[in-house]
């Protein structure tokens, strides 16, 4: 997978996890700012997560990073998923939430435009 493609993918992962860890975690949050290497590029993103969820996007994000296919399927439709049993199922939940939640936004902003 490309740079552009990988630094999509992480920061799709980190919106949706941010946005699980605002609405449902009533953990204490903390400001994160990580540094990531692909390939020959390095660069830095910031989050504010609780550390279960910090936790959660780093093992995501290293999983990205070790991805043996290219093009890069859908984890969900993978042949050969590398998640861990108890990572998968937590984050299915992160997606299955923040996926709802932020779609139904999308929807919210098209029809108020319209109006």
């Amino acid at each position: 997978m490309d740079i552009v493609k990988f630094k999509s993918e992480v920061e799709t992962l980190s919106r949706f996890i941010q946005t699980y860890c605002n609405d449902v975690k009533d953990h204490e949050q903390a400001l994160h700012i990580q540094n990531i290497s692909y390939q020959d590029a390095t660069f830095s993103y910031e989050v504010n997560l609780c550390n279960d969820c910090r936790v959660l996007l780093e093992y995501g994000i290293q999983r990205l990073q070790n991805c043996p296919h290219d093009p890069k399927p859908k984890c969900r439709t993978c042949a050969n998923p590398c998640y861990e049993k108890p990572q998968w199922k937590q984050m299915a939940k992160v997606m299955r939430y923040s996926g709802m939640k932020l779609g139904l936004s999308k929807v919210k902003n098209f029809l108020l435009l319209r109006s």
